[in-house]
């Protein structure tokens, strides 16, 4: 498999934040729903979605830079030593031939003994080893995503899985379910499933970082006077006042009313926009056209 580092386009010293923005930007771009029929893409979608789930995971990381693992997370096996047989040289050499080692034929007992205990070992962890880990992707709602839920996952094989959505889930975030994956061969433990979190876009919220934004369309009056106005929140409505003069493009803060992590909770940024009437108003078409702007008023005196 390719180098993980080199799939996601990250150097081997990027933080986790670098290697999940890199992930997101790759995902979004070759999901098999976005790219129908793509061939390419969709492998390109399976690399990438391997190399996050290794790299993303702190101790897979820190053994495959080590060199305990290969890009796939299987172990590698050891470097083998050169047997001195390979030094030798030369016909008539003591161990150019199996005749050599005749010397150490009374020493064959306690070699046969390590060698069954080696072959013991090796048996006892195939059967004690866990099964294998299984994928999953999950789309969850926006405000889901915010404010945690319970999903439900339908297995291939038949039967469900409910996932529980944390409060504050990231878009391409991995779920760990332990015990969740498939059986073991032997003995061992079950594998475990690895959800991955699909974010679903909201009509009126977005996120940045633990903020929520949002646009809210404000009448004339209101931006010209003032007033409170009732403002949607992802747990629901609120009361917001607006100070007088707002324009559009002024930003609102509601503290706390963004997402809730373990950091703490971030803020709503409620940006205006003024808003006219589609349909058509003579009187208030007649009061602006009656209307003269102060002295020295002109919205455009910066450009």
């Amino acid at each position: 498999m390719k180098d993980p580092y080199e799939v996601l386009g990250v150097a081997k010293t990027a933080t986790p934040e670098e290697i999940r923005k890199a992930y997101r930007q790759l995902a979004k771009k070759l999901h098999p729903d976005l790219n129908p029929g793509d061939k390419h893409a969709e492998e390109r979608f399976k690399e990438v979605s391997a190399a996050n789930e290794l790299l993303s995971d702190p101790d897979k990381r820190r053994r495959f830079d080590a060199g305990e693992i290969d890009a796939s997370g299987a172990e590698k096996a050891p470097p083998q030593g050169r047997y001195y047989r390979e030094y030798a040289s030369g016909a008539g050499h003591p161990y150019a031939s199996a005749e050599g080692y005749a010397d150490f034929a009374e020493g064959t007992a306690i070699f046969a003994e390590l060698l069954r205990r080696s072959r013991e070992q090796a048996r006892e962890q195939a059967r004690r080893a866990p099964g294998a880990d299984l994928h999953y992707e999950l789309h969850v709602p926006f405000l889901d995503a915010v404010n945690g839920a319970v999903k439900t996952i339908t297995l291939p094989q038949g039967g469900t899985m409910d996932v529980t959505i944390p409060t504050g889930v990231e878009d391409g975030q991995v779920l760990r379910l332990r015990g969740k994956g498939a059986p073991a061969p032997g003995e061992g433990p079950p594998g475990d499933a690895l959800v991955q979190i699909v974010v679903e876009p909201h009509r009126f919220f977005t996120r940045e970082g633990d903020d929520i934004l949002l646009e809210l369309p404000i009448t004339v009056k209101e931006a010209a006077l003032g007033g409170e106005v009732r403002a949607p929140t992802t747990t629901g409505g609120v009361m917001l006042r607006i100070p007088k003069r707002s324009s559009t493009g002024d930003t609102l803060r509601l503290k706390g009313k963004g997402v809730k992590t373990r950091r703490g909770a971030g803020d709503e940024l409620v940006k205006l926009k003024i808003v006219m009437p589609k349909e058509p108003d003579a009187e208030f078409e007649n009061f602006l056209a009656g209307w003269t702007p102060p002295a020295g008023y002109d919205p455009r005196k910066e450009m």
